[in-house]
């Protein structure tokens, strides 16, 4: 289970603009926005800093155990522990009122489908996850704390800290421009890790943006919320790929999944695509986090929370030639972590 918490405050702009499909000629192009960073830029970072500087002595051993998910966010650097995680589909929030999706009759219906009730509210905070009144008067649901800022950089020499100057009529130039994020001030990302990250300054997530980051031990409130057996309900915190490594799925090829198919609130699939060292892998589409899942039957012992997803629930990044090698399911990188819900309506 995870056992940290990693918080990571930007010291000036952040990355934001490759987006998983785009080409280096539509570097600027908004389409394919990628905000925040995902939870592999924080797992190879680790990973890296472990070798440059090992802080766990087995190295080997810590490849083939590292966990992370993310991206979160809080609001404040030195009180990251009630951080925001997206709202669920079923819930609808705007600046004054709530509205929820219900099933009735095994159909899902809003609560009030009279009432002119959009979404205003992305996220909220992880404590008031099970609370479903006073969210916005307590100030538990918030707008992205981010916002992008378009900036030329230079393009520098190699070898010499200047300006590099075009030599024919193919160069590319000497500026380029960057789709950076400026986040507010005092405001941070959040992942969760199984293991803890040396506190420091440290190069993160594209063009050499400069953080600060700090790990902490995971407040015991959140592990029970993520050790909470699921039923029949349960929502995404981070978007998931199921499947295989030829095809993607909406839900898991399983029996509480498969016999019936899932009732699912949801929205457009996100790309999805990470990098495992200098190998990029293949561009996917991911259930975006929000969505709800609703089975017929209340999931087994052994996979009723997300810690104990099967493997083979997810695609794999190779295949596993010996119990020294950890085949990846991208289930490592935090994908498809989701926590229970209640849907009025389901038993």
């Amino acid at each position: 289970m995870f056992q940290f918490l990693i918080a990571v405050r930007p010291l000036g702009l952040l990355y934001g603009s490759a987006g998983a499909f785009l080409s280096p000629e539509n570097l600027v192009g908004r389409s394919g926005t990628k905000f925040p960073p995902d939870a592999a830029t924080l797992s190879g970072l680790i990973l890296a800093t472990n070798q440059e500087k090992p802080f766990v002595d087995d190295h080997h051993d810590l490849k083939l155990q590292l966990t992370v998910a993310g991206a979160f966010w809080a609001e404040k650097y030195d009180d990251p522990q009630n951080f925001y995680v997206p709202i669920p589909q079923s819930r609808i929030i705007d600046e004054t009122k709530i509205d929820e999706w219900e099933i009735r009759e095994g159909e899902w219906c809003r609560q009030k489908p009279d009432e002119d009730i959009e979404a205003s509210y992305t996220w909220q905070r992880i404590r008031s996850w099970e609370k479903r009144i006073d969210l916005v008067k307590n100030n538990n649901v918030a707008k992205v704390p981010w916002t992008f800022v378009p900036i030329l950089h230079p393009t520098l020499e190699e070898e010499q800290r200047h300006v590099r100057t075009p030599i024919d009529d193919d160069d590319r130039g000497s500026l380029f421009l960057e789709n950076a994020v400026q986040m507010q001030e005092d405001s941070c990302l959040v992942y969760l890790s199984t293991h803890r990250l040396p506190d420091g300054w440290y190069r993160f997530g594209g063009e050499s943006h400069l953080v600060e980051i700090k790990s902490e031990e995971l407040d015991s409130e959140t592990i029970k919320l993520l050790e909470k057996p699921i039923k029949k309900s349960f929502a995404l915190i981070c978007p998931a790929v199921w499947g295989t490594n030829n095809q993607s799925w909406r839900y898991p090829k399983d029996k509480n999944f498969s016999n019936e198919r899932p009732k699912m609130l949801t929205n457009r699939p996100v790309p999805f695509r990470y990098r495992i060292g200098k190998k990029l892998g293949i561009g996917r589409y991911a259930v975006p986090a929000g969505t709800v899942y609703v089975v017929k039957h209340p999931l087994e012992e052994q996979n009723n929370t997300w810690w104990k997803f099967p493997h083979e629930w997810f695609p794999q990044s190779q295949a596993q030639k010996s119990v020294n090698d950890r085949a990846l399911p991208l289930k490592y990188l935090g994908c498809g972590l989701c926590l229970p819900i209640e849907i009025k309506g389901v038993d």
